[in-house]
């Protein structure tokens, strides 16, 4: 076969990328995380954004990835305890314009959804854990038919 023709293939057949959120308690104390981000290293897992937030004897993280599943399963082996795997949507705020923040979680609240996590990946992109992926989803969809229409793909 054509290499051309095969690497056309390939990437053809590959499925987007299904991020999640992982949700992780760790323990508030020295080589938590190191043991955490080791782990998933040590199998090939890569963090696309994410943060630790402390809260007394205990941290919480959420930690966007793709692998997830393969994620919860080697952490839960070392004893790092996993809360869940939350579904996220991956927003795209304009930069250049301030206030987007803001605007956007104001169009989430108008739209009845409340926002569990919150934090942004490596590309810049707001990462949102709601309440109601549904409702959360149409807000997406029209922020980005508004602010950026020339990246709205159509059926």
């Amino acid at each position: 076969m054509n290499y051309c023709l095969w690497l056309s293939i390939s990437f053809a057949q590959k499925k987007p990328k299904q991020m999640k959120d992982l949700e992780i308690e760790l323990e508030n104390r020295v080589g938590t995380l190191a043991l955490m981000g080791e782990t998933l290293g040590q199998h090939a897992i890569s963090l696309e954004g994410g943060g630790v937030f402390e809260k007394g004897d205990v941290s919480v993280a959420h930690f966007l990835m793709e692998e997830a599943d393969r994620a919860k399963t080697v952490l839960e082996q070392v004893g790092i305890k996993v809360i869940k795997i939350n579904e996220v949507v991956i927003q795209k705020l304009r930069q250049d314009v301030p206030g987007q923040l803001g605007a956007f979680c104001r169009a989430l609240a108008e739209a009845g959804v409340n926002i569990l996590t919150q934090y942004s990946d490596h590309a810049n992109q707001l990462i949102i854990v709601p309440d109601d992926m549904d409702k959360a989803k149409a807000v997406s969809e029209a922020w980005m038919k508004t602010w950026w229409p020339d990246q709205v793909k159509t059926a």
